[in-house]
């Protein structure tokens, strides 16, 4: 039963840095993050209010929950980027992602003020992704969590996989019978 939760929590399973990132990677990765609204635009296309509200698994988020979470996320993922860029291993903000998730603004708004906010950061995102030099890319932020010195390289491939792991929990609750 755990391990049938585990597989539902993380269907694509845990990120994992791979010993070597380079350009053919990142390439990927950046691909990924550049593609991820209009793919989740495409998900989402025309889900009635019932299909939206949906979960991917028991006491998880709902289809709604997790676009305007991928909002949320992305943004904080963005402006942690800019940090490293111009401060010398700045310790970001973390959030309640979970307190977040239950705001009136994410588990009841209309998804379309999320998928026009990730279609226009995404456009940036990609903009500066693409225009990183080899040393930028090693720049690094601490997550005062973790205590982890990450780099945005790094971090690329997490948000690549955060994309990815969305997606596959909203094609996940559109199967789901619960």
């Amino acid at each position: 039963m755990q391990q049938e939760l585990e597989k539902l929590k993380y269907p694509i399973g845990k990120f994992s840095i791979p010993a070597t990132i380079d350009s053919q990677v990142l390439e990927e990765w950046i691909k990924t993050i550049t593609e991820f609204p209009s793919r989740l635009t495409s998900e989402v296309a025309g889900l009635s209010e019932a299909t939206l509200n949906k979960q991917y698994r028991p006491e998880s988020w709902t289809i709604r929950q997790v676009v305007h979470h991928c909002a949320d996320s992305h943004m904080n993922s963005f402006l942690r980027f800019k940090l490293a860029l111009t401060e010398e291993n700045p310790t970001i903000k973390p959030y309640e992602e979970n307190l977040w998730a239950a705001l009136p603004d994410t588990k009841i708004a209309p998804i379309v003020s999320s998928l026009k906010l990730l279609e226009g950061l995404h456009e940036r995102w990609t903009i500066l992704l693409r225009n990183l030099t080899q040393e930028q890319l090693e720049r690094t932020f601490i997550h005062p969590q973790t205590k982890q010195l990450i780099s945005l390289k790094v971090n690329i491939g997490i948000y690549a996989w955060h994309c990815n792991h969305h997606l596959m929990h909203i094609l996940n609750a559109k199967n789901n019978k619960l």
